[in-house]
């Protein structure tokens, strides 16, 4: 690569730092919007446009509003539909970063409103339409609330502060990309559906350009050296390890082995607030019906205790019910169980057994499965847009789509996943540790995959990790590995992203490891990724030469627990008596 001269570097820099700058100025425009949004009095935003110039702000360097307005725009994939978004409702000069916010307030938050409010408009007789309209509104619900609570973050948070909570806000920020794609994924394939495409089409570049402002705000903040300034990553985990001594395992350091063989186990000290008992020797017979008694204003965190039996309930952790516990017996002793499916005419989305969408939810010892089997294709045992949510020793059984991971923040420990056809997929962040993922036998004309991720830009912060995991087939599939093949992954949207490492891998998986979702899709857009994996199964020489397969070396680190997910501030924080098993490093 050829050197830049001084001057060329000058240049350079300085392109650098005023998108920097234009990415303050959007992010507080998506704070703004934020504001509005969640008006009490009006189901739409109004603009309330200020053009009065406030000296001293970051944007005084720049000479006028169409300047302003390029420069902010900078940053983002998506530049003219931000710059002629915003040139709509500036009508005076101003290089006000306030007033700037106050104009894209209008316009953001209207396009986002309008886009999903027309969806309504799409309805017809068919029952499928309907229903997807139905999901479309509850997604719109939820896009609202992960941009109000995006505001609560900023607003509260001094702004040396926001660079270590950029994680935080990109996360909830991804969401509601995820939320726009599910809801066109909802529609059948159609006319209908091709035009909900093109009425979200700008509300998703808009979002699209969001994240990839937010993102650049930790990088302008460190240019400026802004004093107090704190980062997430590396730097975070290492200041708890020498303040506290603990190692990766969140064990101290100075512990006997022996010692550290009974700390690995779980430390569990749950006291139920009510008890499940299908023979009626609890609180509720039901799980549902205890969901359904939780005090509105219930501070803490809740605790259901739910006795071995089989549970034939859907069961719905509702985001009104945050900071939830709920442990069994044991997964092959207490377990929810239900049927429904994509055959039956039961949208994707809705067929889940088991639904949280409560954040810092926390699952131990239970089983969740769908049984409606291979002949009925998509059927969810349990679906997760919870953010910071944990499962311990649970069992998820199913055979296509078995964990819908969908949105945010998720850590699985110990856990079985079994199924055939892309059973884990979504567009959350999920990191997968010492868990057990078992290929069943499919239809005889279909494939295994056990990795579809539905990233749909590429700066949302999501991906699946699978970290010190094995991957076998179960022994009715194990006759015909060599007649149907199993995969690791293949890319549902296009930006698909996964990294398996120091993972066993049987040989129940092809050497190509990877198969095309159709043609050429996101073959140049995904990022698969694997790191010192072991097994028959792990043989990289063989792998599809596409553009995004790698072999990592000490990248690897980012898809850690630690980096990924954020997980050393949160998995083990305020957990209500249980302590998980978790490594936040590589173990090699």
């Amino acid at each position: 690569m050829a050197a830049f001269s001084d001057e060329e570097q000058r240049k350079r820099r300085y392109r650098r730092i005023a998108g920097s700058i234009a990415s303050l100025i959007l992010l507080l425009a998506v704070v703004g919007t934020a504001c509005t949004l969640y008006s009490p009095e009006k189901d739409t935003p109004s603009s309330h446009i200020v053009t009065s110039a406030t000296a001293g702000s970051p944007a005084t360097q720049l000479h006028s509003t169409a300047k302003s307005i390029q420069v902010m725009c900078e940053s983002t994939d998506y530049k003219q539909t931000c710059v002629s978004s915003l040139n709509k409702v500036v009508k005076k000069n101003t290089t006000d970063p306030k007033e700037l916010v106050k104009a894209a307030v209008a316009v953001v938050l209207d396009e986002i409103s309008t886009a999903f409010r027309r969806t309504r408009l799409l309805a017809d007789k068919d029952p499928r339409v309907r229903g997807a309209v139905e999901d479309c509104r509850q997604l719109f619900e939820d896009s609202k609330d992960e941009i109000k609570r995006s505001l609560d973050d900023i607003v509260s948070t001094g702004i040396e502060h926001i660079p270590r909570k950029s994680r935080d806000i990109r996360t909830w920020l991804s969401s509601v990309m995820s939320y726009q794609q599910t809801c066109i994924d909802g529609f059948p394939d159609g006319e209908l559906k091709v035009k909900l495409k093109k009425t979200l089409k700008t509300a998703r570049e808009l979002t699209s350009n969001s994240l990839a402002i937010v993102k650049e705000l930790s990088s302008f903040l460190e240019m400026l050296e802004v004093p107090g300034l704190t980062v997430s990553g590396r730097k975070l985990l290492a200041e708890k390890e020498e303040l506290h001594q603990f190692d990766d395992e969140g064990i101290p350091s100075w512990v006997h082995e022996d010692e550290r063989r009974v700390l690995r186990q779980v430390n569990t000290n749950l006291k139920p607030n009510v008890t499940v008992a299908k023979d009626g020797t609890g609180d509720y017979t039901t799980i549902s019906m205890a969901l359904a008694k939780i005090p509105n204003e219930y501070t803490g965190r809740y605790v259901i205790y739910v006795k071995e039996g089989v549970y034939e309930e859907t069961v719905n952790v509702t985001k009104k019910m945050p900071n939830l516990t709920v442990y069994g017996d044991g997964s092959a002793k207490t377990i929810i169980t239900g049927e429904k499916n994509f055959v039956d005419g039961v949208r994707t989305f809705m067929t889940a057994t088991f639904v949280v969408s409560g954040d810092n939810f926390m699952g131990i010892g239970f089983g969740v499965r769908n049984t409606a089997g291979a002949i009925k294709h998509q059927a969810v045992a349990i679906r997760v847009q919870s953010d910071r949510s944990i499962f311990f020793e649970c069992r998820f059984e199913g055979y296509q789509d078995t964990l819908y991971a969908q949105a945010k923040r998720q850590f699985y420990r110990s856990c079985v996943i079994a199924g055939t056809v892309d059973f884990i997929f979504g567009d959350s962040a999920s990191v997968f540790q010492n868990c057990l993922m078992v290929i069943r036998r499919p239809l005889d004309n279909q494939q295994n995959i056990v990795l579809a991720h539905g990233r749909v830009d590429r700066h949302e912060t999501t991906g699946f990790v699978l970290h010190k995991c094995k991957i076998i087939g179960d022994d009715k599939l194990l006759p015909f590995k060599n007649k149907i093949r199993s995969y690791l992954g293949r890319p549902w949207k296009e930006y698909a992203r996964h990294v398996i490492m120091e993972t066993e891998i049987s040989d129940v998986i092809h050497p190509d490891g990877y198969l095309p979702w159709e043609g050429d899709f996101a073959l140049k857009t995904l990022f698969y990724g694997e790191y010192n994996n072991t097994g028959p199964g792990a043989k990289f020489d063989g792998r599809v030469k596409w553009k995004g397969v790698r072999k990592l070396k000490k990248p690897a680190a980012r898809f850690t627990v630690a980096d990924f997910i954020q997980g050393t501030e949160w998995i083990n924080n305020e957990r209500g008596g249980v302590t998980i098993p978790v490594r936040y490093g590589l173990y090699n």
